[in-house]
């Protein structure tokens, strides 16, 4: 099976970047929490990576499956 962006075009962009955002002042009483960033989780089995599981910081998942070829 080839890959799937094998001979395809690339298309140069930017960067991405952090947006910059202004932490609102917290009103007495309150505890400001600072967002959790993304997350990657490995998954193993062995030596070889069998998923990969990542995790957007609103809190949105995405799991990926590692393949390897037979035998290898």
């Amino acid at each position: 099976m080839k890959p799937f962006l094998l001979g395809r075009k690339s298309h140069a962009t930017d960067a991405l970047r952090r947006p910059h955002s202004h932490p609102a002042q917290p009103t007495p009483g309150t505890v400001s929490v600072a967002p959790a960033g993304p997350n990657v989780e490995v998954v193993k089995e062995g030596d070889k990576i069998v998923r990969l599981i990542v995790t957007c910081s609103c809190g949105e998942s995405l799991e990926v499956e590692c393949l390897y070829p037979a035998g290898g």
